[in-house]
């Protein structure tokens, strides 16, 4: 079954200022736009280049009360193509809509007014309008999009509209009413009368650009067919769901296996994490890297990619998209990734502080390119790096082997400070049980390269050295306790029961913990990470619980990708009906959208529709509406229960852990290396 936007909505969420919500968003591939604790209120609108920032505009006010000030509660719903919200008011019912038209730098919000107080009523509404655009085609390098505050405001009587042009760059943007009204600089008022039962529509619309004869012709196309438009979105999101499900579809190079099951728990699951990942791709006419995708949204980090996130969801990519994973895979190659943690496409320029995991990344991302696409001579290719030109296979050796460029005399990678590794976490620093661990990943990845490249000279040197980094990792583990030690540059160890060494040493070299290890390692996550609907990324017993309450690393929740991850480990580690109960109650989590760049545990808020919450936007949980990262939940559906295994250049076989998951449950079009695959409880075979 391939779902539809109507499969994958929101449940109904009722909120108002004030309370921990993380506000919905939306995006047309373009840009993206956040709703606000308003019944028509929209914020962070920005399509790069043009950025508005997080500033609100098309605030409510109703009879001279600013919406949010009243108090009352709003229902939310979203859906892939748009965000409705409801309430009532002093008699009134308000119901809105909100779009991205598709192709557009544009937003819209239909408000539906009827009147249920069984009498006459004369209503004063003014929407709130403020504009801040700005055109900066320049590398957005700060979390917050760029905007200019003092944009020039022209009004508009005839057609109800306001213009606000930057003074500073080249950018207008338009924002009006379908409603005749009176235009000032902070909006416009207008009068309406209702008669008992009676309804009325009022349009807002607002738009973007850097030229004001085409802003202006957007607008009136879109103000006069609102309707039309809010069907167009409509009928675009379900073609483009199910192109992502049809092989040899138009809108991508690759597409994803369709789930059938009568367990609409883990469908969804399945099902929220594709869409997870469609949500951040990216048709900016501005890119000069052409199709990206993005890693956060509504409101940080706009046009940026965090090369993390990306491999996190990497298995969707390679399947889904593969011709931007390749581009991406050389165009980071191509920078000098040890200085960044991504890179972002109004420039193609790098981004941020390194990131310790990228070595690890990039040969995740590349391993999982190569072994589902069978494209072998990519790895002969030769691309510009620095004023030189480098073959693929060679920057893969390096970056394996980049470890020993951060050896200390341990024998260990010390990857330095907090800003590197997790960045809440003070305590995982230096060596790390992790990113070690996936050290010897990278170096038997390597081998198989060298296998696929003639280059049988350096296989057993990289086997070795990978070894040898098994020996020094079991120095780390704390025996009994199933979690690991940090060693600092003093040579001290430091205790941090952290999931990210969890996961990723069960997951990455599960054949080189001892079965004591492995049953450690799963009871201290049950006792001390595992919760109901969601997880805590460091034990609440850890010492460096008091240091921070950023959700997504800390002992207050965690980010989407962790869950995941831990669950393919409690397969791995034989703990089929363990991690299939665990994923009933996961599933409840995705009933607030694509799931947010971070969580929180039940014990720390209150669970939201029976899912773990949401975390907010704001200090100090600074975490944002969604993540890319949502792309590793397929894993657990394509590897875990169904058990297919994707070898680089040994095919592909399958032995699936079903326990007791849908027994006639069917995986259809794995597409492997030019062939379509269909898989069920009994195995594998050839479309």
């Amino acid at each position: 079954m391939i779902p539809t936007v109507e499969d994958l909505k929101s449940d109904v969420l009722i909120h108002k200022h004030g309370d921990i919500f993380n506000l919905p968003g939306l995006t047309n591939f373009i840009g993206c736009v956040q709703v606000d604790f308003d019944i028509t209120g929209i914020r962070s609108l920005n399509f790069p280049p043009f950025g508005c920032s997080d500033i609100i505009t098309a605030g409510l006010f109703i009879n001279d009360v600013y919406f949010p000030a009243t108090g009352t509660k709003i229902k939310y719903t979203w859906f892939a193509d748009k965000i409705e919200r409801e309430t009532e008011y002093e008699g009134l019912k308000l119901r809105s809509i909100t779009i991205l038209p598709m192709g557009k730098m544009a937003c819209a919000v239909r408000l539906s007014v009827q009147n249920i107080s069984g009498v006459e009523k004369d209503v004063e509404f003014k929407y709130g309008l403020a504009g801040s655009v700005t055109k900066a085609v320049k590398t957005w390098n700060e979390p917050l999009p760029p905007c200019e505050t003092d944009n020039k405001i022209e009004f508009d009587e005839t057609n109800n509209f306001l213009i606000y042009s930057a003074k500073n760059s080249n950018a207008f943007q338009v924002q009006g009413i379908s409603v005749k009204g009176k235009l000032t600089r902070n909006g416009i008022k207008a009068n309406m009368h209702l008669s008992p039962g009676e309804t009325k529509i009022i349009d807002y619309v607002e738009v973007v650009g850097d030229s004001l004869e085409v802003v202006l012709s957007d607008y009136k196309k879109i103000i006069s067919n609102v309707e039309g438009e809010i069907q167009h979105c409509r009928d675009e999101w379900n073609e483009e769901i199910k192109a992502a499900f049809t092989p040899g579809n138009s809108r991508f190079s690759g597409s994803m296996p369709s789930l059938e099951t009568t367990d609409k728990e883990i469908a969804k699951l399945y099902y929220m994490g594709v869409l997870g990942v469609i949500y951040f791709k990216r048709d900016n006419p501005y890119s000069v890297l052409g199709r990206t995708y993005d890693t956060l949204l509504p409101k940080y980090w706009q046009s940026v990619t965090f090369i993390w996130d990306y491999a996190l969801s990497s298995l969707t990519h390679a399947l889904l998209d593969p011709a931007v994973m390749k581009k991406y895979l050389e165009h980071w190659m191509s920078l000098d990734m040890h200085k960044h943690f991504g890179s972002e496409y109004l420039t193609g320029g790098p981004v941020g502080p390194w990131y310790s995991v990228n070595d690890f990344a990039i040969t995740d991302i590349s391993k999982n390119y190569l072994r589902w696409n069978g494209d072998f001579k990519w790895l002969d290719k030769i691309i510009p790096v620095n004023n030189k030109n480098e073959q693929v296979f060679e920057l893969l050796l390096k970056h394996a082997k980049n470890w020993k460029n951060y050896k200390s005399p341990n024998g260990l990678a010390d990857y330095g400070g907090i800003n590197n590794l997790l960045e809440c976490v003070s305590t995982y620093i230096h060596e790390v049980a992790s990113l070690n661990a996936a050290n010897i990943f990278n170096l038997r990845t390597a081998a198989e390269f060298c296998e696929l490249t003639g280059r049988n000279d350096l296989i057993n040197d990289l086997l070795t050295e990978a070894d040898g980094i098994v020996k020094q990792l079991n120095k780390l583990y704390v025996d009994g306790k199933g979690y690991w030690n940090a060693r600092f540059p003093d040579g001290s160890l430091v205790e941090v029961r952290h999931c990210y060494d969890f996961f990723t040493i069960l997951n990455y070299i599960p054949d080189d913990l001892t079965t004591k290890q492995k049953i450690e390692m799963v009871d201290f996550f049950k006792k001390q990470l595992q919760s109901p609907t969601w997880m805590r990324a460091l034990s609440p017993g850890d010492d460096n619980s008091m240091f921070s309450v950023r959700p997504d690393h800390q002992w207050n929740g965690a980010y989407p990708a962790w869950p995941a991850q831990a669950v393919t480990a409690l397969f791995k580690s034989g703990n089929v009906e363990l991690a299939l109960e665990w994923l009933k109650g996961l599933s409840k989590s995705v009933n607030q959208g694509p799931l947010g760049q971070a969580h929180f545990v039940e014990s720390a808020i209150d669970p939201e529709s029976g899912g773990a919450r949401k975390a907010h936007a704001d200090m100090p949980y600074y975490t944002d509406w969604t993540v890319s990262s949502s792309g590793s939940w397929t894993n657990i559906v394509i590897e875990c229960i169904f058990g297919i295994n994707a070898t680089l250049n040994k095919g592909i076989n399958a032995k699936p852990q079903f326990g007791s998951f849908d027994a006639k449950a069917e995986l259809k079009n794995i597409s492997y290396q030019g062939n379509l695959y269909h898989a069920n409880a009994e195995g594998l075979k050839k479309a």
